[in-house]
């Protein structure tokens, strides 16, 4: 692989840890397809950045994702590192959520991030190498009440990437998951605005539900800093660049308790802590 161009493939590249991460790797010399749907963000960046050539994909348009596969699969040089970055979230307990909102963004976090593999594994294959990492996050392991959806996107993507890993292993191919726990980016924004008015449109059931979670969950951060976006995109370049990587990294905001917690904790433990940490083990309504 010492004589293959060096092209990595970043998406969700218009912001936060995307971002960062095709500024590092454009910095050491990858050529970076920066994909994202905000084409007037990636036109900004690749102006900013040399090294940088903006795609415009939208994950969640079936029809626009595989015109950008098949783009892929005929480059002239494989991909060598690609980095599965893009992803949103809903919140909500599971009855506020709709079976149509959810699909969508099981396609954007899950579907996407496979089809797009699947257009660079031929290449990375041929060559015998090449490293794909898969943003995971703390919620993969960790689901939060009100965060179901999202979590069992990520859940998937913590199978999908450890069957991934093992199967093209042979072929000398890297596969890294990378689990962020809270970090500062338009992501709490963008699942704010996706979400909508919760309250406003839930049963009088669920609003002590949300209070009282969003409460204990909200009294965590009284006074702490949390990271942004260059502390991920920093573990994203030192996987990729790495000789040897680790097959798992976490960083953020709570990622080494609550994932030492998920670990540690059989299914009843983690069952009680979780609702006792949320304020719901009590609540009776």
């Amino acid at each position: 692989m010492s004589d293959t161009k060096r092209v990595a493939l970043v998406t969700g590249a218009s912001s936060g840890i995307g971002r960062e991460t095709a500024i590092l790797l454009a910095k050491e010399g990858y050529e970076v397809i920066g994909a994202a749907r905000r084409m007037d963000r990636l036109t900004e960046l690749a102006g900013q950045v040399e090294g940088i050539r903006p795609v415009d994909v939208d994950l969640s348009d079936t029809d626009d994702l595989e015109k950008f596969c098949e783009h892929i699969s005929g480059l002239p040089e494989p991909v060598t590192a690609l980095i599965n970055n893009a992803g949103y979230s809903l919140r909500g307990a599971l009855e506020d959520v709709s079976i149509e909102a959810a699909r969508r963004m099981f396609q954007v976090n899950v579907f996407a991030l496979m089809r797009i593999t699947q257009a660079c594994l031929p290449g990375m294959r041929k060559m015998r190498g090449g490293t794909i990492v898969n943003l995971s996050s703390m919620a993969g392991k960790f689901a939060f009440p009100g965060s179901g959806p999202y979590a069992a996107t990520k859940h998937a993507v913590e199978a999908i990437t450890d069957a991934l890993r093992v199967e093209v292993r042979p072929f000398g191919i890297r596969v890294v998951t990378i689990r962020p726990g809270f970090i500062a980016t338009e992501f709490n924004d963008v699942a704010n605005t996706l979400t909508g008015d919760l309250f406003a449109r839930t049963d009088p059931d669920y609003k002590p539900v949300y209070e009282t979670s969003g409460k204990a969950i909200g009294s965590m951060f009284a006074g702490v800093t949390v990271p942004g976006p260059e502390l991920i995109a920093g573990i994203v370049a030192e996987a990729v660049l790495s000789d040897s990587p680790r097959i798992v990294y976490h960083a953020g905001l709570f990622s080494e308790e609550f994932l030492g917690k998920r670990a540690g904790l059989d299914d009843e433990g983690f069952d009680e802590y979780l609702s006792d940490m949320t304020g719901l083990k009590d609540l009776k309504l």
